[in-house]
């Protein structure tokens, strides 16, 4: 038999299990999912309750479910001690599975190590898909409380994007938990589609039944009402029971348990202590240090914390274990249920508690054991001022931050709270936390924790550290609060050259983000020399970089590149996870993005998510994968934008992400809806635009979402309006600086003076014009801005000669729609004059806005040839579709991928697009076509394909 087929209960799952009771509903609908699963629909299920309330036990009969079905089957549990060992109760889960899907051995070399941490998360994404596609799947995962935030990521992101595969996945949670992060998975696997399981107190007919299990008769009335102080909580009840048993307090009399002997302790940790009265002296001190260290122990560990040779403690712990207290888990000793535990460990002395835990600690770091592993015994249990605690706190969320930053962060917090504040470390300790704030999307919290500390309250150097760290975290979100902190730590006194050297860079850097060039100028020339002066390269690139906008908005574009692949390899030699802000390289990719080089921005940024990616820097990444949106959008993919922008808005949503992901992930979602259409979405994204950047105080955001505005005004035939809110922005045509979007695209001229015009602005119009020519003019070698140039001036002279022209200059640009709005204005023109000339124009055009999946726009020119008498004629392309009418070109070349069973990795490496891509190109696909799973998408696939 298949080794996945076999049972996979653990030792708190096996042996003979009493009936499950008082459930039936639940276990109804467990088994219609397991129906539904059979038939290639997957789903997540949440099992909610509070402790002893039968979570585990039910958790039991899914697995039961699963080996009965024949189906494959991998189980998980937390552990409370565990949730600084990244992906551990994951690996733990997929190594019970056996060995012919994973190499087990390497996941766990892959997991130890933080750069390799999230390919790790895609790989385990790639295999279960593999698996799902072969065999209905189930996943178990006990107690989430516990959980790590590196597992709670994973079961995140692997069961949305897995939601269409056969898999099952089905989570423990306590009611109370109450972690940011635990809630948020579970609001999110609700909103994605989960069901939310609650388990409240058995019904009385199940009390019942269980007492007749448990005493082997049908309790009296008497023996009911004992019962019932539990409160109807399934542990509770069982342990109440066997406690009357034991003490002889029912008779069993012609099948009737009549209730004779005392009353007994109404408490469950009265009831505890009396089964640990009952225990011999030496067992009770097992038992007890055992609470002390945690859910589970090993004896090895427990002999050196009593002092005691192993052998010794082979009478005690068989003692503990025939009294049910303890069962064996591997070579580990596990409490039989966390309410013992917690039972056992509330009978301690706090200050014996914390040393046994702290002893523990120092045991398994002297055995070696890594110091994520034992990170939790030091977080509760150092005292203030416990330095060795500290330095060792700080060296965990050290090896955390590339990967666990959310992990790195709580560790960093204690090691805060346990230095005194005149410690010397104490500034660079709020520094570290400050900065993994940032990198665990905390900004907020680390913006608070740095005020906190500030102003005057530390020497000068400890604060320029600390406004260092709140530049950093100030730079995603509010550029004019990131200026003003780089600026107050650069001026304090006495602050050392490297340090001050990082504070002017991410000033400069913030400045040209606001968009006040004259004084990002002066500042660049004043962060490279002190950049110079520190010898400090890392600060050198962010400034060079920011050197590289300034040239690009003098429209100097030979020297912006130059000064951009620098910066590129000035990062680039310092390491990503130093950089300051990863500025450098992301400027370049936008910088390729306009000047037409379409695939070589890509690749940067496909560059740029990978490196981020292995370093587990997620703040960084979804920067990269904004950028990577925004590059989509001027290529003319939108479908592909608008997943790209989807995906990176949630994980910027979740990370507190601001400025930065309004000025391209909303920007682009926006572009996308009104050359799409969207009316509803167009709606929505412009509140968010009103909501979040028009009264932003940095210049850059402030034109930007009047830029947006403005666009979405014209497309509602209001170009009056459209004039009236870009006022602003108008007015810095002839200034430094960005005007539209950021940076600015040169097609935007364009659309601007075709917008100026409807609204009979000639002169805005005439004066982008000539701010195209004069870009144009100084930077020969860049072929899209003489295109764009000579579009423009098309338009605003109603110049048929410039319009071809302008057409013959975006041949070899790989920029769809700007293509085809010029083929369409030098269509529309010749349809006045010659007719037949006009055709080929507009049919060209809408050929692109086709293959752009532009449909407003494409419907715009069909009009124009209806109007011409030459309907247009059907592609190739649109046959191709012809069996998916409801969907678009890029959602059919995934659905037909995926309908021949090819996984979403393999699917995205064929198309040349992400995974996450495809994951929302599929979810778009199923909500049009009204299908759930694969399963559905094959057999609908089939039936259309033979159709045609």
């Amino acid at each position: 038999m298949d080794r996945f087929l076999q049972p996979l209960m653990s030792t708190r799952a096996v042996g003979v299990q009493p009936r499950v009771l008082g459930r039936d509903e639940e276990l109804a609908f467990l088994s219609a999912r397991f129906d539904a699963l059979a038939e290639g629909r997957g789903g997540i299920v949440c099992i909610e309750g509070p402790p002893g309330s039968g979570k585990t036990r039910l958790l039991a009969e899914v697995q039961r479910m699963a080996v009965d079905r024949r189906l494959r089957l991998f189980r998980g549990g937390a552990d409370p001690d565990g949730q600084f060992v990244p992906l551990g109760p994951l690996l733990e889960g997929l190594s019970t599975g056996s060995g012919s899907l994973f190499d087990v051995d390497r996941l766990r070399h892959l997991a130890a190590a933080p750069e390799q941490r999230f390919w790790l998360l895609q790989e385990l994404q790639d295999r279960l898909e593999q698996v799902a596609l072969d065999t209905p799947l189930v996943v178990t995962m006990d107690d989430v409380q516990w959980l790590d935030d590196v597992t709670l990521l994973a079961l995140r992101t692997l069961s949305a994007r897995l939601s269409s595969h056969a898999i099952l996945w089905v989570v423990t949670v306590r009611s109370a938990a109450v972690a940011p992060g635990v809630r948020t998975l579970i609001d999110h696997l609700e909103s994605i589609g989960g069901h939310r399981l609650p388990l409240g107190p058995l019904p009385e007919t199940a009390v019942a039944g269980i007492a007749e299990d448990v005493l082997g008769a049908v309790p009296d009335e008497a023996t009911l009402g004992v019962v019932r102080r539990a409160g109807g909580v399934p542990l509770l009840v069982v342990e109440l029971l066997r406690s009357m048993r034991e003490e002889q307090a029912v008779t069993v009399t012609d099948g009737l348990a009549v209730l004779t002997g005392p009353a007994l302790p109404t408490g469950f940790r009265s009831s505890v202590r009396r089964h640990l009265d009952q225990l011999s002296p030496s067992a009770r001190e097992v038992v007890r240090a055992a609470a002390a260290v945690g859910r589970t122990v090993t004896v090895g560990l427990l002999a050196e914390l009593l002092g005691t040779p192993t052998a010794a403690l082979i009478e005690p712990v068989q003692e503990a274990l025939d009294a049910s207290l303890f069962v064996e888990e591997g070579e580990r000793l596990l409490f039989r249920h966390d309410l013992f535990r917690e039972a056992v460990e509330a009978g301690l002395p706090v200050a014996v508690r914390k040393a046994v835990r702290r002893h523990a600690a120092d045991a398994l770091m002297q055995r070696g054991a890594p110091v994520t592993e034992v990170a939790a015994l030091l977080a509760d249990s150092a005292e203030a001022g416990d330095w060795a605690a500290v330095k060792l706190l700080r060296q965990a969320a050290a090896e955390l931050s590339a990967s666990a930053a959310s992990s790195a962060l709580e560790l960093s917090r204690r090691a805060l709270e346990l230095t005194v504040g005149s410690a010397a470390e104490r500034p660079l300790i709020i520094a570290e936390t400050v900065l993994l704030s940032w990198q665990a999307g905390q900004a907020a919290q680390g913006r608070e924790l740095a005020a906190a500390a500030l102003p005057g309250t530390m020497l000068p150097e400890a604060e320029a550290q600390v406004r260092l760290g709140l530049a950093r975290v100030s730079s995603q979100y509010d550029f004019t609060e990131a200026v003003r902190q780089a600026r107050a730590g650069a001026s304090l006194p006495g602050v050392a050259p490297t340090l001050r050297a990082q504070l002017l860079a991410l000033e400069c850097l913030n400045l040209s983000m606001v968009g006040d060039f004259q004084a990002t100028a002066d500042a660049v020339a004043e962060a490279l020399d002190a950049a110079a002066e520190a010898g400090d390269r890392v600060a050198r690139a962010t400034a060079v970089a920011v050197d590289s906008v300034v040239w690009f908005y003098r429209m100097d574009w030979d020297r912006a590149f130059g000064l951009a692949e620098e910066a590129a390899s000035l990062a680039a030699d310092v390491g990503i996870a130093n950089s300051l802000w990863v500025p450098e390289a992301l400027w370049k990719a936008f910088l390729l993005n306009a000047a037409g080089r379409v695939e070589e921005a890509l690749e940067e940024s496909a560059s740029g998510i990978r490196e981020t990616r292995r370093q587990g820097q997620a703040a960084a990444m979804s920067l990269w994968l904004s950028n990577r949106c925004r590059v989509l959008l001027d290529a003319g993919r939108l479908e592909d934008a608008r997943a790209e922008a989807e995906a990176t808005a949630a994980m910027a949503q979740d990370l507190g992400l601001g400025n930065f992901a309004d000025a391209t992930v909303l920007y682009t979602l926006l572009r996308v809806a009104l050359h799409t259409d969207d009316h509803e979405a167009v709606r929505a994204h412009a509140a968010q635009v009103r909501h979040r950047m028009i009264a932003d105080p940095a210049l850059l955001v402030r034109n930007v979402g009047s830029w947006l505005l403005a666009l979405v005004a014209d497309y509602e035939g209001r170009p009056d309006q459209a004039m009236e809110v870009l006022s602003e922005a108008v007015s810095t045509f002839g200034v430094v600086g960005p005007s539209l979007a950021s940076p600015d695209d040169p097609a935007d001229t364009v659309v601007f003076v075709r917008m100026a015009l409807r609204a009979g602005a000639t002169e805005p119009a005439a004066e982008a014009v000539r701010a195209a020519e004069l870009r144009a003019e100084r930077n020969p070698r860049f072929p899209i801005l003489a295109a764009a140039a000579t579009h423009a001036r098309g338009l605003l002279d109603n110049d048929l000669a410039a319009l071809l022209r302008a057409v013959e200059l975006y041949e070899g640009i790989s920029r769809l729609l700007p293509k085809a709005s010029a083929l369409e204005d030098a269509g529309r023109k010749l349809a006045s004059r010659h007719t037949a000339e006009a055709v080929p124009h507009l049919d060209a055009a809408l050929n692109l806005y086709t293959r752009a999946g532009a449909e407003r726009d494409a419907a715009r020119v069909r009009r124009r040839l209806r109007a011409i008498g030459a309907p247009r004629r059907r592609t190739s392309s649109q046959r191709l579709a012809a069996a998916w009418p409801e969907l678009t070109a890029s959602e059919v070349a995934v659905v037909r991928l995926v309908a021949q069973g090819l996984t979403n990795g393999r699917t995205a490496e064929h198309l040349g697009i992400s995974p996450h891509t495809v994951s929302s190109h599929l979810r778009h696909a199923f909500n049009k076509l009204g299908i759930t799973s694969r399963v559905e998408l094959a057999q609908l696939a089939d039936q259309r394909e033979h159709a045609q």
